[in-house]
């Protein structure tokens, strides 16, 4: 056992694991993107819920289609414009997310393109549920049976790329009423209400389950090791310019004023 772990230590790319608890989603977002932009390492950030309720919006997202800025406003709950694509999610301490940041040539069979991408992260995730759910990785989503509980994104770089997931172990039902119904939305969806898409994680398995299983699908393709938050070596927040921006709420005034 001893000659086959050192093995596969030696034939498997490193993987950096950071696991987190509560951070607040804009900083996590932050440091996702210096370890993408700055760093040369492959990681895995796991940050078991955030701080506060947020709303989290893809870069191209528009405001005005996709929140209904009115309760939002009443409710101050920030909105997060992210440094990568995808579509709009709230997330709360109930969220966990996961983070993976590669180098190009990783992972083997898997191309520096979205669809590849996501492909590898299906199979990925079959593992974690294997034997639990069914799950299903649907257009960008993952699914157990034909509803929605994780959320994708992605940015690609020259030499990197970042696939990270917002999984809904548990949802407040008040929190999916600041989102609007997308103009463009998965074909399975069917025009369905949040409420009638999504589903709990909980219901399938313990959130500290997940994060086990998690680390051992990785563990099949990564020599994964695990450091501290404080041990990361890239540039501060003050050092570096994040695309990452948290909304004003001037700016979001101004779309409340156009909404109504």
């Amino acid at each position: 056992m001893a000659v086959m772990g050192k093995a596969k230590e030696a034939g498997l790319p490193l993987m950096k694991l950071i696991k987190l608890r509560g951070m607040p989603i804009l900083q996590q977002l932050h440091l996702e993107e210096r370890l993408l932009r700055t760093s040369s390492d492959n990681w895995c950030l796991i940050n078991d819920g955030t701080n506060s309720p947020a709303i989290v919006m893809g870069l191209s997202g528009k405001l005005s289609e996709l929140v209904e800025v009115k309760p939002v406003l009443q409710d101050r709950i920030p909105i997060i414009k992210r440094f990568t694509g995808g579509g709009t999610v709230v997330v709360d301490h109930d969220t966990i997310f996961v983070t993976l940041i590669c180098n190009k040539d990783a992972v083997s069979n898997v191309q520096p393109f979205p669809r590849s991408i996501m492909s590898w992260s299906g199979l990925l995730y079959s593992e974690v549920f294997k034997g639990l759910a069914d799950f299903h990785l649907r257009e960008n989503d993952y699914v157990l049976g034909d509803r929605k509980f994780g959320g994708n994104a992605q940015s690609i770089t020259k030499n990197r790329w970042v696939h990270h997931t917002s999984f809904l172990w548990d949802y407040d039902v008040k929190n999916m009423s600041y989102l609007k119904l997308p103009a463009k939305v998965p074909q399975y969806r069917l025009r369905r209400s949040h409420m009638d898409f999504i589903c709990r994680m909980k219901e399938y398995l313990p959130r500290s389950d997940f994060i086990e299983r998690t680390i051992k699908a990785l563990d099949g393709q990564f020599s994964v090791k695990s450091i501290s938050l404080e041990s990361i070596d890239v540039p501060s927040v003050s050092e570096y310019v994040h695309t990452t921006k948290l909304l004003t709420e001037q700016h979001i005034q101004e779309t409340c004023t156009i909404q109504t």
